[in-house]
């Protein structure tokens, strides 16, 4: 039995009432239940906001992507319709041979088109001397056409005129029948030199004695062999320079520095047989550079050029390459000033000068005492690899420095040369061609009589500020290649013999940017 203590603990505790506890379970189930609902409601809507923002991006790019693609047609149809044209001048209707030509010409932005078409071409690449069959359309041409021949280049050029000359390195040749005395003469006085006979197509060349040939034939010239020729690996070869004239009055001149083009005679020089011409001829199946046992590893496997590769043979043995280069940029020098004048005289009967420009192949043959002589130069040179494909890399390359030089590889987008003055301001202007400060600032500048002053803004012709900026680009343009005319510049200053008014005046133009910046001294 429970005592009275706890019967009256029992009694004063407070009586729970069952039904009320009852209510509360509930109402804390169904108030569970509501936040539940609440919160699935609330996740509900988080997710759909989730999915909504996802798809609304997905659309967004899915259009952009869709944008895009229009935006690369339209750019694509742009460009097809923002090409430069080109047109191609041959005396036949093949022009197979040009296809180096005319793969570059594509990517830099020109489709080619028939130039008598239309007059509205940018370049016109001749292969032919184009200026007796088309010299109505090549009097009246554009500011920005640009023609890839001179008019009068075939000074240069003629195998009979050059080799004739009487230039420095040329070896003494005769042209017959005008010179057949001096020709007997020299003989008489020089019984041991061999002589070739050669023809202004520069074909069935031979080593001949003078009884043996016609005296009195027209279109021919003897010329004296060289008879102990740079040999490697036994074989006699020649070097081609890819050289740019890119003015006249004043004349601007450049080679392709990046390499040379080396051909081998296929049949070694020794024992020597004049009766076998392949030992001392270079034909049209020359033996290539990757092929001669002494420069096949610097060529194949150390991946250098041709020019290079000779250059290292010749370090090799004890040879200093760099006379060779030397003298071959010298004999260019002579060469084309010489005929300048000449050149000068066809020019003046165009319109402009400032339409043309001229690449020639020069090709030189080097003695076993490393001197250089000048046997031909090419008006329009082979670019074709078809004959050998691994040439294919050396005449893209000349194409390409060619064309930036000469500002046809333009770097705006355009579907022609022409520019407007905007454009041109922005390429180059007054401050680019400015020179000779503290004697343009000097009492000596005002009348103009020096001819430093002649450089002056405030004294210089409209002609030859034309003259300077296009100096400049190239000079800015001129990737691999190399200035030789003007030469590189004196310590002194002293301009070289024999140079014209406007010749002096652009020498005195790259000696005072010279003086300014030495990239511009060579």
């Amino acid at each position: 039995m429970a005592s009275k203590k706890e019967i009256f603990e029992n009694n004063s505790k407070p009586k729970v009432n069952k039904s009320k506890k009852c209510c509360e379970f509930l109402n804390y189930v169904a108030s569970c239940e509501k936040h539940n609902v609440f919160s699935v409601i609330i996740a509900t809507i988080a997710i759909g906001i989730i999915l909504f923002i996802s798809l609304d991006e997905c659309r967004k790019c899915f259009n952009n992507t869709k944008g895009i693609k229009c935006s690369q047609q339209k750019i694509q149809i742009v460009e097809s319709e923002k090409r430069k044209v080109f047109g191609v001048y041959t005396l036949t209707n093949d022009d197979g041979f040009l296809h180096n030509l005319f793969d570059v010409l594509e990517k830099v932005g020109y489709q080619k088109k028939d130039f008598e078409e239309s007059d509205n071409w940018d370049l016109l690449w001749a292969h032919a001397y184009p200026f007796r069959s088309l010299y109505s359309k090549l009097n009246n041409l554009k500011p920005h056409q640009k023609v890839n021949h001179f008019p009068g280049c075939g000074y240069i050029t003629n195998k009979v005129d050059l080799a004739t000359s009487g230039l420095k390195y040329i070896p003494p040749a005769f042209k017959l029948p005008e010179h057949k005395e001096k020709l007997l003469e020299y003989v008489r006085t020089n019984p041991k030199i061999q002589f070739v006979q050669k023809d202004n197509n520069h074909r069935n060349i031979m080593i001949r004695n003078i009884s043996d040939i016609d005296l009195n034939q027209n279109g021919t010239f003897i010329q004296e062999f060289v008879d102990k020729p740079l040999l490697v690996s036994g074989y006699k070869f020649d070097i081609g320079i890819y050289t740019i004239i890119t003015s006249v009055n004043p004349l601007r001149v450049y080679i392709y520095n990046g390499d040379a083009l080396l051909r081998f005679c296929p049949v070694e020089y020794y024992p020597f047989d004049p009766e076998n011409i392949d030992k001392y001829v270079v034909g049209d199946d020359y033996l290539p550079t990757w092929e001669v046992p002494d420069l096949k590893s610097y060529y194949k496997s150390l991946g250098f050029g041709m020019k290079e590769s000779l250059n290292a043979y010749l370090r090799s043995k004890g040879k200093n390459p760099d006379v060779i280069w030397e003298q071959i940029e010298d004999s260019l020098r002579i060469v084309i000033m010489n005929k300048e004048p000449k050149i000068i005289e066809v020019i003046n009967r165009f319109k402009s000068k400032s339409n043309f420009f001229e690449m020639m192949r020069f090709d030189f043959v080097v003695d076993e005492d490393l001197k250089v002589y000048l046997m031909e130069a090419n008006m329009s040179p082979n670019l074709s690899s078809a004959h050998f494909p691994p040439n294919k890399l050396l005449f893209e390359q000349v194409i390409y420095n060619l064309l930036s030089i000469v500002g046809i590889s333009q770097r705006i987008f355009k579907d022609t040369l022409a520019m407007n003055e905007n454009e041109t301001r922005m390429v180059s202007h007054n401050k680019n061609i400015a020179v000779y400060p503290k004697e343009c600032n000097s009492d000596l500048c005002n009348n103009c009589d020096d001819l430093i002053c002649g450089l002056c803004q405030q004294c210089l012709s409209k002609e030859m500020r034309l003259d300077l900026l296009t100096a400049y680009n190239e000079h800015m343009n001129k990737a691999d290649c190399k200035r030789i005319v003007p030469p590189p510049m004196a310590k002194d200053g002293t301009i070289p013999e024999n140079y014209s008014p406007k010749n002096q005046l652009m020498y005195k133009w790259f000696l005072g940017k010279c003086l300014m910046d030495k990239s511009w001294c060579n």
